[in-house]
């Protein structure tokens, strides 16, 4: 895994980092407190990882030069011995390390004995998320409207797997949930998929409905740059889809509440508000999915992964996908599970990805053109923006005029003051849609562009 994107205890809450003065990497490694993402929220993915994905190319953003690679570090955590039986769960007694290496809250890792598919509607309100509910404004509404369209999806692969939370997304079964849930099902593809489930032989996906009865699940699609994944049941009755609200008109301080199986306990819910709502986060198995997440205090623990968030009406407004956790630099003392601080893939990006993984099996990236380099350290960086290493002919960028050297610092409203900031800003829209950067020319007063972007 790799650290790109890296927020500390003193990241202003709007966007704004200062800087220290000092060069990225400069201060020893134990001298602060830092942030981590927990791949599978306790210890390390109980099957092999997927390789590193490949640098990004001239029309996607590589991630940044010199950036090392990490690996999990122990922490003093609590560990349930497994009873020998399918149902046993345990907790791994190791955490990964350093702020943004980080992947999603993970699924709840338990041990034990032994096609193209037609688009289907997704409900999405017409209004905003609603800071005035047509329900009764209680935790209670909210979470009686959204639990029957929460399912708890367990992945079986060879020994050990994982539990993971999922939302119904229509009458025809496609569920909706994160990546890194059933990572470990889709592992084996690149040795073949002979079965044509979308997942490796030997693995199963199994889902847990309100009601209490199960079906296995097969994959449609998977977005590992989004963390998204999209899998489906067959010949199930009576399916609940759940409705999604328009992310984009969150309020910080609004009360939201998020529901799934955390540490394996399904049919719970927790509450909060709305921390933030454009916070650039990097996760996912590789680190390779970087988005503009919501970020919540409501309490998210690993198993809540792929499970809504969800504003006073029952309406989704964002897929559950990682925490941060406190570790030292030693590796000593670290914390797992929730501190308050929880970040969502929001339901804007959240359902176009889905719609496209349920028509074609697989989304795509947009992308403005450039490259764009340095470190992504959050407490090193500067408000001064992300200057653009090379700017590629013939993309969106270079036909807007902007040229190699320029510093961006926003893309529509949203602050780029990181080089992940600006790969999520750009991710959280479709190809083709046209964008205002803002950037400055050799020192210059700040200049707008209009950029219609491209795809990776």
């Amino acid at each position: 895994m790799t650290s790109d994107d890296q927020h500390g205890l003193g990241t202003p809450p709007f966007g704004g980092y200062p800087s220290t003065g000092q060069p990225a990497g400069s201060e020893p490694a134990d001298s602060r407190p830092s942030y981590s993402y927990s791949t599978d929220g306790y210890g390390t993915p109980q099957y092999p990882p997927t390789p590193p994905a490949a640098g990004y190319t001239g029309a996607d953003f590589p991630a940044p030069a010199g950036v090392p690679t990490l690996g999990a570090q122990p922490f003093g955590g609590v560990t349930t011995k497994p009873r020998r039986r399918l149902s046993a769960l345990v907790v791994a007694a190791s955490l990964s390390a350093v702020i943004g290496a980080g992947a999603g809250v993970g699924s709840y890792a338990y041990l034990t004995d032994g096609g193209t598919t037609a688009a289907s509607p997704i409900a999405v309100t017409t209004v905003p998320a609603s800071q005035n509910p047509a329900l009764d404004g209680t935790i209670s509404a909210a979470a009686a409207k959204i639990q029957p369209s929460v399912v708890t999806i367990t992945v079986q692969s060879g020994q050990s797997g994982d539990i993971g939370t999922g939302v119904v997304l229509d009458d025809a079964g496609h569920i909706l949930t994160n990546d890194h849930v059933v990572s470990a099902a889709v592992a084996g593809q690149q040795q073949g998929d002979p079965t044509g489930s979308g997942q490796s032989a030997g693995s199963t996906i199994t889902v847990t409905f309100h009601d209490g009865t199960t079906a296995k699940a097969t994959v449609v699609g998977t977005s590992e740059t989004n963390d998204l994944a999209v899998i489906k049941v067959d010949g199930v009755k009576n399916l609940v889809p759940a409705t999604f609200a328009k992310s984009a008109s969150l309020q910080v301080g609004q009360a939201v509440v998020a529901a799934g199986a955390p540490l394996g306990l399904s049919e719970s819910v927790t509450s909060g508000i709305v921390s933030n709502t454009a916070r650039p986060v990097r996760s996912g198995n590789n680190d390779d999915a970087v988005y503009l997440a919501l970020q919540t205090d409501a309490a998210i623990n690993p198993g809540n992964s792929g499970g809504p968030l969800v504003d006073l009406n029952g309406a989704v407004v964002g897929i559950n996908s990682s925490i941060a956790s406190t570790s030292s630099g030693s590796g000593s003392g670290s914390q797992a599970g929730n501190i308050g601080i929880g970040f969502a893939i929001p339901s804007d990006v959240a359902v176009r990805v889905a719609g496209e993984l349920i028509k074609d099996g697989r989304s795509v990236n947009a992308a403005l053109g450039v490259t764009v380099g340095g470190s992504n350290d959050s407490e090193m960086s500067t408000a001064t923006g992300v200057p653009l290493q090379s700017v590629s002919a013939g993309g969106g960028a270079a036909k807007a005029g902007l040229q190699q050297g320029d510093v961006v610092t926003k893309v529509n409203d949203f602050p780029t003051t990181t080089a992940d900031a600006l790969i999520a800003a750009t991710r959280f829209y479709a190809p083709g849609t046209e964008v205002t950067v803002t950037y400055t020319h050799d020192g210059g007063a700040p200049q707008t562009a209009k950029v219609t972007l491209g795809q990776q």
